[in-house]
């Protein structure tokens, strides 16, 4: 049937903001945003349309992060390709931590989640190539494919860009395939799925995977905007913020996960200087948006305007 209209407008639109923001806002504040809601997508194709809680996405983020950090700066890969073999990483991260986590349903896939992003932690504290509490700094943001110099923020500006609808246009097109409507079967009715034939295991694995995949691809990116990756990316925090940012974006909607990555994000950027308190802001506009907002800012939308955002 192709993309209905609204979405395409909706696309536009997006595309529209996106190359005026930088012209009008700060752009490594804009490309934060971007990364992030990228990252919220890719959650969100686990948990709003695979219907399955993970704890520990911040792994796969974070394991990106320090890979493509690493291949740039003490590999000397191109920019292209050390976001590559961090989005590589994530996917094989995600296949082995996966393949195991999707033998449990409910808190006990979430815990194994968990479990596992703690293990990456550790990982990334302990190991010698990723500096400890120091990370990886001064990453060198290179040439892209040789030829475009990515010194300016400018420059990497419009290849975050790039990234970013290249990602929400393959979760888009996951989302409305075959493939995404058995993943709706599933989370809706998993013994009715089932009975009907379908190989249940094999499409959790395989959403796992690319949902990993997605948020690497996210991790790595972010990696050259800020130059640095650090135990952040891969604290169990993030993998709290990503979820909330999904909550609140709206859960199973297609651009929820934008609307709430930009939220969380401008709120941690014009409330920094309130220190601490930005975490206790975050949690009350969390409460109010679970018990006034339970589908989300663009679930209550789609409501309104009776059709699917």
């Amino acid at each position: 049937m192709g993309m209905p209209t609204h979405h395409m407008a909706i696309f536009a639109m997006l595309l529209a903001a996106g190359i005026v923001a930088p012209f009008m806002l700060y752009p490594v504040f804009v490309m934060k945003v971007l990364c992030f809601a990228l990252f919220a997508c890719a959650f969100n194709l686990l948990l709003g349309f695979g219907g399955l809680l993970s704890f520990g996405h911040a792994a796969y983020f974070g394991s990106a992060s320090y890979i493509s950090a690493h291949a740039a700066k003490v590999w000397g890969l191109s920019p292209e390709l050390s976001i590559l073999a961090g989005t590589a990483t994530a996917a094989l991260l995600g296949l082995a931590f996966g393949s195991l986590a999707i033998r449990r349903q409910g808190i006990y896939f979430a815990m194994v989640t968990l479990a596992f992003a703690q293990m990456v932690y550790f990982f990334a504290l302990q190991a010698p190539f990723t500096g400890g509490e120091d990370g990886i700094q001064g990453v060198p943001r290179g040439n892209l494919f040789g030829i475009i110099s990515l010194q300016s923020h400018f420059a990497v500006y419009w290849m975050v860009l790039a990234i970013f609808f290249i990602g929400i246009l393959i979760i888009y097109r996951i989302i409305h395939s075959p493939f995404g409507q058995v993943l709706k079967a599933i989370r809706e009715n998993e013994p009715r799925a089932i009975s009907l034939g379908y190989r249940v295991n094999r499409y959790k694995l395989t959403v796992f995977v690319l949902s990993a995949t997605l948020a690497g691809l996210a991790g790595a990116t972010k990696a050259f905007v800020f130059q640095l990756a650090s135990l952040t990316d891969v604290h169990w925090s993030m993998s709290g913020e990503v979820v909330l940012m999904t909550l609140l974006g709206g859960m199973g909607t297609v651009f929820g996960p934008i609307v709430g990555a930009a939220v969380i994000v401008t709120m941690q950027n014009y409330l920094a200087t309130w220190g601490a308190w930005v975490t206790i802001v975050q949690g009350i506009i969390f409460v109010l948006g679970v018990l006034l907002f339970r589908e989300g800012i663009v679930g209550v939308l789609s409501k309104l305007i009776k059709k699917p955002l």
